[in-house]
């Protein structure tokens, strides 16, 4: 495997774990709300390939945040025990804002890096044209 193929791959796997990570911090900011739920986050481990000495990233299996879950006071609630209170969820939106700010930023790193990938192999294919 040519050094710019690996590079294209250990980038593309670093775009993938990128969006699935996002997508993650979007299904949370999307159930903020939503009575009962935890955050979910998603680990990253690093990846040998057996043919070649390349390390990628590939998504680990998603965690379920732990933490106490808000105490929400409102007796009107369907779901309010005999106190008025109900459990909401435990997203921090903005601990969420920060991790999607961070994955766009790795995102668009990774993107980058495969761009400027592609424009090097196009440019020694020039070269080697003459």
């Amino acid at each position: 495997m040519s050094e710019f193929a690996k590079s294209l791959t250990v980038s593309a796997s670093g775009l993938k774990a990128q969006a699935n990570r996002l997508r993650h911090v979007s299904e949370n900011i999307s159930n903020a709300d939503t009575p009962g739920y935890r955050r979910k986050s998603v680990p990253f481990e690093a990846v040998r390939e057996l043919n070649t000495n390349t390390q990628q990233v590939r998504v680990g299996r998603v965690i379920l945040d732990r933490s106490d879950l808000t105490q929400i006071y409102d007796p009107s609630h369907p779901m309010a025990d005999d106190s008025g209170h109900y459990n909401g969820s435990n997203v921090d939106l903005m601990i969420e804002i920060a991790d999607a700010r961070e994955a766009q930023r790795s995102y668009e790193a990774n993107l980058k890096m495969f761009d400027q990938t592609r424009q090097m192999s196009a440019s020694l294919m020039d070269l080697l044209r003459r």
